[in-house]
């Protein structure tokens, strides 16, 4: 045994004084990567499928511990204000047809990866920018749009002389009127949910009228074009649907064609793709047409779907990476949505698209991406269009006036005093 003199004793005691309590901390660079995620729960379930698996083989080839959550679309809103007022919770939110104005103030500036993702693939559309961009800058990277086509029995609309659907409006009018009369009405929902508030926009855009200006702050509603769109509406409603569609939610027009008791419907393929999965028979028979164009045009509400990326993150580098990593998936993705998922990017909208442009029935859908618009419409998505979006003024004012409770004057009163009231707040 070595002998220690007394100073050297009292020298390694010091030095022993002087390194303890020692406490091991691990290293920046060997802690786990991690990123969660707060998303929708998708229509099409194996598009979740797809995503959840293709997220948990991006995160094991880069080291990262990834988290995702599904909700319903209609509860992502609250979520997000909740996550935003307590300054924790998912490094990446999903906002679903909200708009990003509204929620920039607390999400991560992401031009950078923004710009980089654009030039990788032919720019971003008209549409991407509206609903991402704020201020000339993206707060969201985009992710995906869902259209509005019409589904339609064309056995049905052949027995009326019109093989390929209705084309316009009018023609869904005179030929649903025809229809219903044979016991296979039309739907559109008239309630609070998701297809009605955007179906009804498409036909107000349609014909020419619009909640609020170009320039985002000047309310329009009270127009003749406004008049002549909710003339229209009770008239498609009180000659072609049934008063049931006053109590609708989202998956009720889906059902009313799933019966085989609906003619046509206003609403994205899924509608379509479950009935392929349930019965073959009545599939064959459902055909995908535009949405209808009005004395204004061809115009359809876009349902957009974005990513943000949380300002009080500890992970934004991570969470950077996996939407780059997804955004170059994107083909896989929208093949793994049937065709739901369409795309924001140029270079993929000009195709060819994998099963859209591979299906007879949907290929026409390649056009969707030029007549598709969103909430704010002629104008941006700006944080009061998407207030009064959230709050179903128009589809209250609507219906209202399509069940009689309000004549024409009084609906646009109504619903002018509501509109003015929440621009009001964002001056």
């Amino acid at each position: 045994m070595t002998k220690l003199t007394r100073r050297q004793f009292l020298g390694t005691s010091a030095a022993g004084a002087l390194a303890a309590p020692h406490v091991w901390v691990k290293p920046a660079w060997a802690q786990q990567k991690q990123v969660s995620i707060l998303t929708w729960s998708h229509f099409v379930p194996a598009y979740d499928k797809w995503f959840d698996q293709w997220g948990q083989e991006w995160a094991a080839k880069n080291g990262v511990k990834l988290t995702i959550d599904h909700i319903p679309h209609l509860n992502l809103p609250a979520k997000i204000a909740a996550e935003v007022a307590t300054q924790t919770g998912h490094d990446i939110v999903q906002m679903a047809a909200s708009g990003t104005e509204k929620w920039a103030p607390a999400l991560l500036d992401v031009n950078d990866l923004a710009d980089k993702l654009g030039k990788k693939y032919g720019g971003w559309t008209p549409l991407a920018e509206n609903y991402s961009m704020v201020k000339g800058k993206y707060f969201s990277i985009p992710d995906y749009f869902i259209d509005f086509p019409g589904l339609y029995r064309k056995d049905l609309w052949t027995e009326i002389g019109m093989p390929n659907g209705p084309d316009t409006w009018d023609e869904l009018r005179v030929g649903g009127a025809k229809l219903k009369a044979k016991g296979f009405p039309i739907g559109i929902g008239l309630a609070h949910h998701n297809d009605s508030r955007n179906s009804w926009r498409a036909i107000m855009w349609c014909h020419g009228g619009s909640e609020v200006a170009k320039d985002g702050k000047t309310v329009t509603w009270n127009s003749k074009e406004v008049r002549e769109g909710l003339k229209y509406f009770r008239a498609l409603y009180k000659e072609a649907m049934t008063p049931e569609v006053l109590s609708w939610d989202d998956a009720s027009n889906n059902r009313l064609l799933a019966s085989g008791r609906g003619s046509w419907i206003h609403n994205p393929i899924s509608a379509y793709r479950t009935i392929e999965g349930q019965n073959k028979e009545l599939a064959d028979k459902i055909h995908i047409s535009l949405s209808p164009k009005g004395p204004a045009g061809r115009l359809s509400f876009a349902n957009c779907l974005a990513y943000g990326i949380t300002k009080f993150s500890k992970n934004q580098d991570v969470a950077k990476s996996f939407l780059e990593a997804l955004t170059d998936s994107y083909k896989d993705a929208f093949r793994a949505s049937t065709g739901y998922n369409n795309p924001f990017l140029k270079g993929y909208a000009k195709g060819p698209l994998p099963i859209i442009s591979e299906d007879p029935k949907l290929k026409l859908l390649e056009k969707s991406p030029e007549y598709h618009f969103t909430q704010g419409y002629p104008g941006p998505v700006t944080a009061a269009s998407d207030e009064v979006y959230q709050q179903f003024v128009m589809i209250d004012a609507c219906a209202q006036f399509c069940s009689d409770k309000m004549d024409l004057e009084q609906t646009v009163k109504w619903a002018e005093e509501k509109i003015k009231g929440i621009y009001a707040k964002f001056v």
